[in-house]
């Protein structure tokens, strides 16, 4: 046991839950909602402040913590809302428009009207380059000609940027040249395909590249904010452009590496000006240098000043914080209830567990037997991404999907009132939600639940409000029925979509769930 405090945190879109073992090992839970703007700017970081005894706006002394551990919705909630970065798509010329072919893919084959997804990117640069599959160069890169609309994009507020040219996942060098004159342009974020997702197959592979451009700034935002409130060990300001630059100059060291061999043979490998050496392109990358941090990242904290920051990842496991990815941050949340739902149930004596995770967003389910399933092409809120992750269905019912009456019928979901404001029971002055159809019927206590409402953060749920508009929903339907009635409607409603995603996983994929036990949490 460590002389200091470790935290495990879970940020989802309504509550974020802290918990927090002190330096003699006692446990202690922390509930707060993950957005309450006028009270704090991050739940995970209030949190362990309210732990360790501190104020709002305090300064956490780094000394006194060893580990945090993360999950965290915040790429999640960026990708489902849209609210990720502007990003520019370069891609091998002529090929423009095959991420948004894609694979012609109909979900609807008899609709007359195609709707086709919307792209991530904002912008398309054709880069004039062909690399052929045997590694042949049949069209050289000229840099010069493609940088002028690169600097366009630049000036035009665009500060990120996907590069996908066909076969670079085993010939590279085309794109680690344009992502090179990329970075010394200024874009924050260069994500390069054959380094995110180095697989056979332009359209996985360029999808993967284009979510890990959109979503990598915000998350590389959020990680350096939390970086610094807590003192992390690795600093995480300028950490991707100092990676770049250690990139760049292994690069070079192995050019130059190259052209020695090939002098001393009598040949020469003078890289013309704007343009890659024409001939075969070499398979061998040099070794990318450690990500600042990535080595005192992994140390133990025993003996550490400052804490150790990481992440889950949607494929369940753990990664430093300057190396937590867009494309792998999808599921982080709900990857690490997988994972705490496998361990709690083995502890139990059970080895076959159908997972329940309910939040305030949405419900995920999951199935075990013996072994995670995971999952590597996949599509999350309408896009693909090709990246390993925990096989979870989600279902848009949860604690905070709003209820809606209209034309005659009930309706819950799948819009959220998240956490701000949250439902009607949460005394921000939201609408009603499940949460409140629950509150409603009893079925969920005021008096067992945390009191963390109202401006000061120590009231309980709000039963009259919740009560004052049940009736008047009541009313409005106007058909005698009470307003408990109408609440359980809506809960028979919700329970039944999360029913239906259990059969989902289960019954539907021939597993009997009498032989299951069904781990709930959220």
């Amino acid at each position: 046991m460590t002389a200091k405090w470790d935290f495990w945190i879970d940020r989802g879109g309504t509550f974020t839950d802290v918990i927090g073992r002190d330096p003699e090992g006692g446990l202690h839970p922390r509930k707060l909602l993950s957005e309450n703007p006028e009270a704090y700017n991050d739940a995970a970081i209030q949190g362990i402040r309210d732990l360790l005894g501190l104020s709002s706006g305090d300064t956490i002394p780094s000394g006194l913590i060893g580990d945090i551990k993360m999950g965290t919705t915040v790429a999640t909630n960026a990708l489902l809302e849209r609210k990720g970065d502007r990003v520019l798509l370069l891609i091998t010329k002529g090929f423009r428009d095959a991420l948004k072919i894609a694979y012609q893919a109909r979900p609807d084959i008899f609709a007359k009207e195609i709707i086709l997804p919307e792209q991530l990117y904002e912008r398309v640069v054709e880069i004039n380059e062909r690399v052929r599959a045997d590694g042949r160069v049949e069209q050289l890169l000229d840099i010069a000609a493609c940088r002028p609309a690169i600097e366009q994009a630049r000036a035009d507020g665009i500060d990120a940027v996907a590069i996908v040219f066909m076969h670079a996942w085993k010939y590279p060098d085309h794109e680690k040249a344009v992502a090179k004159v990329c970075r010394k342009l200024g874009f924050s974020q260069v994500s390069v395909s054959h380094e995110v997702s180095p697989l056979i197959k332009l359209v996985g592979r360029g999808d993967t590249a284009v979510v890990d451009a959109y979503l990598s700034p915000i998350l590389s935002r959020y990680v350096q904010r939390v970086g610094q409130e807590l003192g992390v060990l690795s600093p995480l300001e300028g950490g991707e452009e100092r990676w770049a630059e250690g990139r760049e100059k292994a690069n070079d060291l192995a050019f130059s590496a190259t052209n020695a061999r090939s002098h001393s043979e009598g040949q020469s490998t003078k890289r013309p000006e704007g343009v890659l050496s024409e001939g075969t392109a070499t398979t061998s990358s040099p070794v990318d240098p450690t990500p600042p941090g990535g080595f005192a990242a992994t140390l133990p904290s025993r003996g550490r000043e400052s804490p150790r920051l990481m992440f889950m990842m949607s494929s369940g496991g753990l990664t430093a914080a300057d190396m937590f990815q867009g494309k792998d941050a999808l599921l982080s949340g709900p990857a690490g209830g997988v994972v705490g739902m496998v361990e709690t149930a083995r502890l139990a004596g059970f080895d076959k567990v159908i997972g329940f995770d309910m939040g305030g967003t949405s419900t995920d389910v999951a199935h075990y037997d013996g072994e995670y399933e995971r999952a590597f092409d996949t599509e999350v809120a309408g896009v693909r991404i090709r990246a390993p992750m925990m096989r979870i269905h989600t279902v848009a019912a949860g604690g905070g999907s709003i209820l809606h009456y209209e034309a005659g019928r009930f309706r819950a979901g799948p819009d959220s009132a998240g956490a701000n404001p949250g439902p009607a029971a949460y005394r921000r002055g939201g609408p009603l939600a499940v949460t409140d159809a629950n509150v409603m019927l009893g079925k969920l206590q005021p008096d067992f639940f945390p009191a963390i409402f109202g401006p000061g953060q120590d009231e309980p749920l709000d039963v009259e409000t919740v009560r004052a508009k049940f009736a008047a929903l009541a009313a409005e339907i106007g058909d005698g029925r009470s307003p408990e009635t109408v609440a359980e409607g809506f809960v028979t409603i919700a329970v039944e979509n999360m029913a239906n995603a259990i059969k989902k996983i289960s019954v539907q994929r021939g597993y009997d769930v009498t032989e299951y036990l069904l781990n709930c949490f959220g």
